[in-house]
């Protein structure tokens, strides 16, 4: 990863209402490891990880539309190619696994 300048366009509360998301996934994940654990019925158990899916795929969502609405802006004002290349491989990454 290159060294981009621009960290300091995140917005504190948007962060923080992420992390939030991420931090209810995470619980959302140890329930569904408590259900397999205590032998819980495999549909229940496969509707909940559906349920922890769906929550990270909108998690991450949430994180790119922010950094399209900040970084990327500037990375085009700065005429900063690469940044919107990472971006590109991000989306490529994340869209393949959602």
């Amino acid at each position: 990863m290159s060294s981009h300048t621009h960290k300091h366009h995140h917005d504190p509360e948007e962060m923080k209402a992420i992390v939030n998301r991420l931090s209810k996934a995470i619980g959302h994940l140890e329930s569904v490891k408590r259900m397999v654990e205590d032998d819980k019925d495999c549909t229940e158990v496969l509707i909940q990880l559906a349920a922890v899916r769906s929550a990270i795929n909108n998690t991450g969502k949430a994180i790119l539309k922010q950094h399209i609405s900040h970084c990327i802006v500037h990375a085009v004002q700065d005429g900063d190619e690469e940044a919107i290349q990472e971006l590109n491989e991000a989306i490529d990454k994340f869209m393949k696994n959602s």
